[in-house]
Protein backbone atom coordinates (compact mmCIF):
# COMPACT_ATOMS: atom_id res chain seq x y z
CA UNK A 1 0.00 0.00 0.00
CA UNK A 2 1.58 3.45 -0.73
CA UNK A 3 1.50 6.67 1.59
CA UNK A 4 0.04 10.08 1.65
CA UNK A 5 1.85 12.75 2.86
CA UNK A 6 0.99 16.20 4.49
CA UNK A 7 2.35 18.66 6.40
CA UNK A 8 2.67 21.71 8.59
CA UNK A 9 5.01 24.52 9.24
CA UNK A 10 5.65 25.80 13.19
CA UNK A 11 7.29 28.38 14.52
CA UNK A 12 6.80 27.70 18.09
CA UNK A 13 7.69 30.39 20.50
CA UNK A 14 10.32 29.68 23.40
CA UNK A 15 9.33 30.72 26.61
CA UNK A 16 12.62 32.96 26.86
CA UNK A 17 14.58 33.78 24.22
CA UNK A 18 16.86 31.26 24.05
CA UNK A 19 20.66 31.82 23.81
CA UNK A 20 23.67 29.30 23.07
CA UNK A 21 27.06 30.39 21.91
CA UNK A 22 26.44 30.37 18.39
CA UNK A 23 23.34 32.95 19.09
CA UNK A 24 20.07 33.49 20.30
CA UNK A 25 16.39 32.66 18.40
CA UNK A 26 12.53 33.51 20.29
CA UNK A 27 11.30 31.09 18.04
CA UNK A 28 12.18 27.39 17.22
CA UNK A 29 10.58 26.81 13.13
CA UNK A 30 9.69 22.85 12.82
CA UNK A 31 8.69 20.82 9.68
CA UNK A 32 5.54 18.57 10.88
CA UNK A 33 4.36 15.86 8.57
CA UNK A 34 1.70 13.12 8.68
CA UNK A 35 2.04 9.74 7.22
CA UNK A 36 -1.22 8.26 6.00
CA UNK A 37 -0.61 4.31 5.61
CA UNK A 38 -4.18 2.72 4.65
CA UNK A 39 -5.67 4.53 7.23
CA UNK A 40 -2.89 4.40 10.01
CA UNK A 41 -1.54 7.39 10.41
CA UNK A 42 2.54 8.61 11.84
CA UNK A 43 3.67 11.71 12.58
CA UNK A 44 7.23 13.07 12.75
CA UNK A 45 8.61 16.29 13.41
CA UNK A 46 12.06 18.20 12.12
CA UNK A 47 13.09 21.16 13.82
CA UNK A 48 15.31 24.06 11.74
CA UNK A 49 18.49 24.94 12.88
CA UNK A 50 20.40 28.01 11.19
CA UNK A 51 23.99 26.55 11.32
CA UNK A 52 23.24 23.19 9.78
CA UNK A 53 21.49 25.91 6.77
CA UNK A 54 18.49 23.28 6.52
CA UNK A 55 15.26 25.63 6.81
CA UNK A 56 11.24 24.41 6.92
CA UNK A 57 11.25 25.87 3.46
CA UNK A 58 13.88 23.76 1.90
CA UNK A 59 12.27 20.88 3.68
CA UNK A 60 8.79 21.50 2.07
CA UNK A 61 10.40 22.29 -1.11
CA UNK A 62 12.14 18.45 -1.05
CA UNK A 63 8.67 16.87 -0.37
CA UNK A 64 7.29 18.96 -2.98
CA UNK A 65 9.96 17.62 -5.69
CA UNK A 66 9.99 14.29 -4.56
CA UNK A 67 6.28 13.68 -3.68
CA UNK A 68 5.08 11.07 -6.18
CA UNK A 69 8.35 9.18 -5.16
CA UNK A 70 7.70 9.87 -1.87
CA UNK A 71 3.90 8.18 -2.00
CA UNK A 72 4.18 5.33 -4.47
CA UNK A 73 7.02 3.63 -2.00
CA UNK A 74 5.05 0.02 -0.76
CA UNK A 75 5.86 0.82 2.84
CA UNK A 76 7.17 -2.45 4.56
CA UNK A 77 9.03 -1.41 7.74
CA UNK A 78 10.78 1.14 8.77
CA UNK A 79 14.21 -0.12 7.71
CA UNK A 80 13.43 0.01 4.35
CA UNK A 81 11.72 3.38 4.36
CA UNK A 82 14.86 4.72 5.78
CA UNK A 83 17.06 3.26 2.90
CA UNK A 84 15.00 4.80 0.67
CA UNK A 85 14.56 8.49 1.86
CA UNK A 86 18.00 8.24 2.20
CA UNK A 87 18.74 7.82 -1.51
CA UNK A 88 15.91 10.00 -2.09
CA UNK A 89 17.52 12.98 0.52
CA UNK A 90 21.34 12.48 0.71
CA UNK A 91 21.74 15.81 1.51
CA UNK A 92 18.48 16.53 3.75
CA UNK A 93 18.69 14.47 7.03
CA UNK A 94 16.29 16.95 9.03
CA UNK A 95 13.53 15.89 6.63
CA UNK A 96 14.81 12.12 6.70
CA UNK A 97 14.45 11.99 10.25
CA UNK A 98 11.23 13.46 10.14
CA UNK A 99 9.73 11.04 7.51
CA UNK A 100 11.36 8.45 9.65
CA UNK A 101 9.73 8.44 12.96
CA UNK A 102 6.56 9.37 11.44
CA UNK A 103 7.40 5.67 10.11
CA UNK A 104 8.07 4.12 13.31
CA UNK A 105 4.82 5.61 14.79
CA UNK A 106 2.82 4.10 12.20
CA UNK A 107 4.77 0.62 12.87
CA UNK A 108 4.33 0.96 16.36
CA UNK A 109 0.59 1.55 15.51
CA UNK A 110 0.48 -1.50 13.07
CA UNK A 111 1.94 -4.00 15.96
CA UNK A 112 -0.17 -2.31 18.62
CA UNK A 113 2.87 -1.78 20.87
CA UNK A 114 4.84 1.64 21.97
CA UNK A 115 8.19 1.70 20.55
CA UNK A 116 9.84 1.24 23.70
CA UNK A 117 8.45 -2.38 23.74
CA UNK A 118 8.65 -3.47 20.04
CA UNK A 119 13.15 -2.45 21.07
CA UNK A 120 12.25 -5.07 24.13
CA UNK A 121 13.33 -1.93 26.61
CA UNK A 122 12.29 -1.25 29.88
CA UNK A 123 11.18 2.27 30.32
CA UNK A 124 11.86 2.22 34.13
CA UNK A 125 15.04 2.01 33.14
CA UNK A 126 15.12 5.68 31.62
CA UNK A 127 17.64 8.02 33.03
CA UNK A 128 16.21 11.37 33.46
CA UNK A 129 16.61 14.24 31.74
CA UNK A 130 18.31 17.56 32.38
CA UNK A 131 16.69 20.82 31.99
CA UNK A 132 18.36 23.71 30.22
CA UNK A 133 19.33 26.83 31.35
CA UNK A 134 20.74 29.19 28.46
CA UNK A 135 23.21 31.94 28.08
CA UNK A 136 21.63 35.16 30.16
CA UNK A 137 22.88 37.27 32.58
CA UNK A 138 24.23 35.58 35.54
CA UNK A 139 20.75 36.98 37.79
CA UNK A 140 18.54 35.71 34.96
CA UNK A 141 20.48 32.14 34.96
CA UNK A 142 19.34 31.68 38.80
CA UNK A 143 15.91 33.06 38.31
CA UNK A 144 15.42 30.19 35.71
CA UNK A 145 16.57 27.36 37.76
CA UNK A 146 14.98 28.85 41.06
CA UNK A 147 11.58 28.82 38.79
CA UNK A 148 12.08 25.27 37.75
CA UNK A 149 13.89 23.14 40.29
CA UNK A 150 15.02 20.37 38.70
CA UNK A 151 17.44 17.75 39.89
CA UNK A 152 19.74 17.84 36.40
CA UNK A 153 20.98 21.28 35.04
CA UNK A 154 22.42 21.54 31.24
CA UNK A 155 24.48 24.35 31.46
CA UNK A 156 24.98 26.59 28.28
CA UNK A 157 28.55 28.43 28.14
CA UNK A 158 30.75 29.58 25.73
CA UNK A 159 31.56 33.04 26.60
CA UNK A 160 34.01 35.56 28.63
CA UNK A 161 32.22 34.93 31.75
CA UNK A 162 32.03 31.15 32.12
CA UNK A 163 33.73 30.19 35.20
CA UNK A 164 31.82 33.33 37.23
CA UNK A 165 28.66 31.80 35.79
CA UNK A 166 28.95 28.47 37.08
CA UNK A 167 30.50 29.54 40.20
CA UNK A 168 27.34 31.76 40.59
CA UNK A 169 24.97 28.89 39.79
CA UNK A 170 26.74 26.40 41.81
CA UNK A 171 25.51 28.82 45.03
CA UNK A 172 22.34 28.40 44.56
CA UNK A 173 21.82 24.82 43.68
CA UNK A 174 23.30 21.35 44.38
CA UNK A 175 22.02 19.57 41.62
CA UNK A 176 23.41 17.96 38.89
CA UNK A 177 25.21 20.08 36.84
CA UNK A 178 26.32 19.32 32.88
CA UNK A 179 28.29 22.03 30.67
CA UNK A 180 27.10 22.64 26.90
CA UNK A 181 29.89 24.57 25.24
CA UNK A 182 28.79 24.32 22.03
CA UNK A 183 31.68 24.26 20.35
CA UNK A 184 32.71 27.75 22.30
CA UNK A 185 36.42 27.31 23.83
CA UNK A 186 39.94 27.13 22.34
CA UNK A 187 42.07 24.02 23.21
CA UNK A 188 43.85 26.39 26.04
CA UNK A 189 40.59 28.06 27.64
CA UNK A 190 39.25 24.94 28.05
CA UNK A 191 42.25 23.63 29.81
CA UNK A 192 42.03 25.92 32.15
CA UNK A 193 38.36 25.86 32.89
CA UNK A 194 37.69 22.02 32.98
CA UNK A 195 39.79 21.83 36.20
CA UNK A 196 37.01 24.22 37.78
CA UNK A 197 34.09 22.61 36.48
CA UNK A 198 35.85 19.11 37.85
CA UNK A 199 35.60 21.36 41.54
CA UNK A 200 32.41 22.64 40.90
CA UNK A 201 30.90 18.93 40.77
CA UNK A 202 29.75 19.34 37.36
CA UNK A 203 29.20 15.92 35.60
CA UNK A 204 30.22 15.97 31.97
CA UNK A 205 30.98 18.57 29.45
CA UNK A 206 29.66 18.53 25.88
CA UNK A 207 31.47 19.72 22.72
CA UNK A 208 33.99 21.79 24.59
CA UNK A 209 36.25 22.46 21.31
CA UNK A 210 35.29 23.24 17.44
CA UNK A 211 33.49 20.08 15.58
CA UNK A 212 36.68 19.52 13.13
CA UNK A 213 39.10 20.21 16.28
CA UNK A 214 40.42 16.76 16.29
CA UNK A 215 43.40 17.03 17.24
CA UNK A 216 42.75 19.79 20.13
CA UNK A 217 40.17 17.38 21.19
CA UNK A 218 43.10 14.21 21.26
CA UNK A 219 44.94 16.36 24.35
CA UNK A 220 41.80 17.48 25.76
CA UNK A 221 40.58 13.73 26.20
CA UNK A 222 43.83 12.91 27.45
CA UNK A 223 44.06 15.53 30.07
CA UNK A 224 40.23 16.13 30.89
CA UNK A 225 39.26 15.19 34.69
CA UNK A 226 35.79 15.13 33.03
CA UNK A 227 33.76 13.22 30.45
CA UNK A 228 33.44 14.76 26.87
CA UNK A 229 30.43 14.33 25.07
CA UNK A 230 30.75 14.88 21.35
CA UNK A 231 27.30 16.69 19.25
CA UNK A 232 28.42 19.19 16.86
CA UNK A 233 31.28 16.65 16.05
CA UNK A 234 29.56 13.51 15.90
CA UNK A 235 26.17 13.83 13.24
CA UNK A 236 26.21 11.11 11.42
CA UNK A 237 26.66 7.16 11.34
CA UNK A 238 30.49 7.81 10.42
CA UNK A 239 31.31 10.08 12.83
CA UNK A 240 30.86 7.38 15.69
CA UNK A 241 33.91 5.82 15.28
CA UNK A 242 36.04 9.13 15.19
CA UNK A 243 35.02 10.20 18.34
CA UNK A 244 36.91 7.25 20.12
CA UNK A 245 39.66 8.40 21.65
CA UNK A 246 38.65 11.85 21.07
CA UNK A 247 35.70 12.08 23.09
CA UNK A 248 34.24 9.98 26.14
CA UNK A 249 31.01 9.51 24.53
CA UNK A 250 28.66 11.10 22.03
CA UNK A 251 25.32 12.90 21.56
CA UNK A 252 22.65 11.55 19.41
CA UNK A 253 20.38 13.54 17.83
CA UNK A 254 17.86 12.50 15.64
CA UNK A 255 17.38 15.50 13.30
CA UNK A 256 21.28 15.73 13.10
CA UNK A 257 21.28 11.52 12.13
CA UNK A 258 18.25 11.25 9.93
CA UNK A 259 16.08 9.85 12.38
CA UNK A 260 15.44 7.02 14.49
CA UNK A 261 16.90 4.28 12.19
CA UNK A 262 20.65 5.82 12.39
CA UNK A 263 20.06 6.29 15.76
CA UNK A 264 19.53 2.58 16.73
CA UNK A 265 22.77 2.04 14.62
CA UNK A 266 24.37 4.50 16.53
CA UNK A 267 23.80 3.45 19.92
CA UNK A 268 24.56 -0.03 19.25
CA UNK A 269 28.20 1.02 17.69
CA UNK A 270 28.87 3.39 20.54
CA UNK A 271 28.01 0.66 23.43
CA UNK A 272 30.43 -1.83 21.59
CA UNK A 273 33.03 0.83 21.12
CA UNK A 274 32.53 1.65 24.59
CA UNK A 275 31.58 5.18 24.49
CA UNK A 276 28.66 6.74 26.35
CA UNK A 277 25.08 7.43 24.83
CA UNK A 278 23.63 10.96 25.15
CA UNK A 279 20.25 11.05 23.29
CA UNK A 280 19.90 14.86 22.64
CA UNK A 281 17.24 17.41 21.68
CA UNK A 282 17.00 20.19 19.03
CA UNK A 283 14.00 22.00 20.93
CA UNK A 284 11.68 19.48 19.50
CA UNK A 285 8.18 19.92 20.69
CA UNK A 286 6.27 16.68 22.51
CA UNK A 287 6.21 15.10 18.94
CA UNK A 288 9.81 15.16 18.53
CA UNK A 289 10.86 14.72 22.08
CA UNK A 290 8.56 11.10 22.26
CA UNK A 291 10.97 9.53 19.85
CA UNK A 292 13.93 10.84 22.30
CA UNK A 293 12.06 9.47 25.36
CA UNK A 294 11.61 6.00 23.22
CA UNK A 295 15.21 5.82 23.27
CA UNK A 296 15.30 6.83 26.36
CA UNK A 297 16.37 2.94 27.86
CA UNK A 298 18.94 2.58 25.95
CA UNK A 299 21.13 5.82 26.75
CA UNK A 300 23.14 6.54 29.58
CA UNK A 301 22.15 10.46 29.51
CA UNK A 302 18.97 12.28 28.37
CA UNK A 303 18.53 15.70 26.95
CA UNK A 304 14.58 15.91 25.98
CA UNK A 305 13.46 19.37 27.75
CA UNK A 306 12.20 20.69 24.57
CA UNK A 307 8.70 20.78 25.17
CA UNK A 308 9.33 22.52 28.83
CA UNK A 309 11.23 25.23 26.76
CA UNK A 310 8.73 25.75 24.32
CA UNK A 311 5.59 28.33 25.54
CA UNK A 312 3.29 26.51 23.36
CA UNK A 313 3.27 22.80 22.39
CA UNK A 314 1.74 21.03 19.70
CA UNK A 315 1.36 17.52 20.88
CA UNK A 316 -0.16 15.92 23.95
CA UNK A 317 1.21 12.51 25.44
CA UNK A 318 4.57 13.59 27.44
CA UNK A 319 4.44 14.00 31.14
CA UNK A 320 7.36 15.26 33.10
CA UNK A 321 8.08 14.95 36.71
CA UNK A 322 11.55 16.45 38.14
CA UNK A 323 13.48 14.92 35.58
CA UNK A 324 11.31 11.19 35.16
CA UNK A 325 9.29 11.74 31.63
CA UNK A 326 6.57 9.27 31.51
CA UNK A 327 4.40 8.04 27.92
CA UNK A 328 0.86 6.72 28.10
CA UNK A 329 0.40 3.64 26.98
CA UNK A 330 -0.53 4.27 23.47
CA UNK A 331 1.44 2.24 20.54
CA UNK A 332 3.57 4.05 18.52
CA UNK A 333 4.87 7.61 19.29
CA UNK A 334 2.20 7.65 21.96
CA UNK A 335 1.46 10.96 21.37
CA UNK A 336 -1.88 12.92 19.90
CA UNK A 337 -1.59 16.55 18.07
CA UNK A 338 -3.67 19.32 19.64
CA UNK A 339 -5.34 20.45 16.75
Amino acid sequence: MAIKIQYRQNNLKFKYPFTISKGTKTHQPSLLVELDFNGIKGYGEAPAISYYNITVEKMIADIEKKRAFLENYSFTHPDRYWHYLYHLFPFNTFLTAALDIATWDIHGKLKNQPLFELWDTDMTRAPLTDYTIGIDGIERMVEKMEEKPWPIYKIKLGTREDITIMEALRKHSDAVFRVDANAGWTLEEALEILPVLKQLNVELVEQPLAKGDWDGMKILYEKSPLPLIADESCVWETDVKKCLHHFHGINIKLTKCGGITPALRMIAEARQLGLKIMIGSMNESSLGSAAIVHLSPQADYIDADGPLLLEEDIATGLHYDAGRITLENKPGLGVELKN
